[in-house]
């Protein structure tokens, strides 16, 4: 199919009900039919939440200054929140703040979206590559709940690690208070990604698109690392806590964000017989039979 076709496509699942457009997409990155109603594998629970889960808990966990605060809230001992350097909705704001050698600039009701930035703002550059940021694809396109209650804005934030090496990213998945699978991502070297048990046993299990990366040690600071989503996974049913371990530049582990839609349920485990073993860590909400 060619890209214009594919783009057309994609266009007109999105015209359809919400229910149907998730079934769908379900279908096309899954190659299987989804249980949304009666919901047993990790995969499709993400998606009963989508369609289904309204609570005031989850309403403000995909806005990333909603997310800081309430990390910073927590009063967890040794754990850094990044530092806010500006935040609006007009970048042209941004010409009187004066910016760190290194910055980052990302959208506060987006994912995946993120600009490394120098020195004093170019704002020609930055209104080019942010021309779409404010749009809401996620709550709009993709029917994450969640991302509609997002403020629609921009903040600026410290650079964590050295300038063009960002430090891996563990991404912690948290049932009912008890962290028990990590996802370790590492951004310098392809995405490559590594699933791991929470006693950091390594699992042959692909999650996505990304190829499994090597085996790598466990972080210096694992277990305060467990403790910390822990404590900040504790009022949810499920939450991914996402970290990094700075512990060996400043003695830090720093707070990534909370993930309530982890790859908006669709993306494929590998075997798929884990996706089944995960779903069963997760006890869904009473909420009502389904969509």
């Amino acid at each position: 199919m060619t890209q214009s076709l594919r783009g057309a496509a994609r266009s007109m699942v999105y015209r359809l009900p919400v229910g149907v457009e998730r079934r769908l997409l379900f279908l096309y990155y899954n190659r299987k039919l989804p249980h949304f109603s009666k919901p047993v594998t990790f995969s499709d629970k993400v998606n009963w939440r989508i369609l289904n889960d309204r609570r005031p808990l989850l309403e403000w966990t995909c806005d990333k200054l909603a997310m800081k605060e309430y990390a910073e809230s927590a009063g967890l001992e040794g754990l850094r929140v990044p530092r806010t350097i500006w935040s609006g909705s007009d970048l042209g704001d941004l010409l009187a703040v004066d910016l760190p050698e290194h910055w980052v600039l990302k959208p506060n009701h987006r994912s995946g979206l993120v600009y490394f930035g120098s020195g004093q703002a170019d704002l020609g550059e930055l209104s080019t590559v942010t021309a779409t940021w404010l749009d809401a694809f996620e709550s709009s396109k993709m029917r994450e709940w969640a991302y509609a209650t997002a403020r629609p804005m921009f903040l600026v934030e410290e650079l964590l690690g050295p300038p063009g090496s960002p430090p891996p990213d563990y991404k912690i998945f948290v049932f009912d208070g008890e962290p028990d699978l990590i996802e370790m991502v590492n951004r310098y070297d392809g995405n490559q990604q590594r699933l791991y048990r929470a006693d950091w046993t390594p699992l042959d299990v692909l999650y996505g698109p990304q190829g499994i990366a090597p085996i790598a040690p466990p972080p210096p600071e694992l277990d305060r690392m467990l403790d910390i989503a822990r404590q900040l996974g504790k009022p949810f049913d499920f939450i991914r806590v996402d970290l990094y371990d700075l512990s060996d530049v400043d003695g830090s582990i720093v707070f990534g964000e909370l993930t309530p839609y982890p790859c908006g349920g669709l993306e494929r485990f590998s075997p798929a017989s884990f996706d089944v073993e995960l779903g069963e860590k997760w006890r869904l909400p009473a909420l009502g039979s389904g969509a």
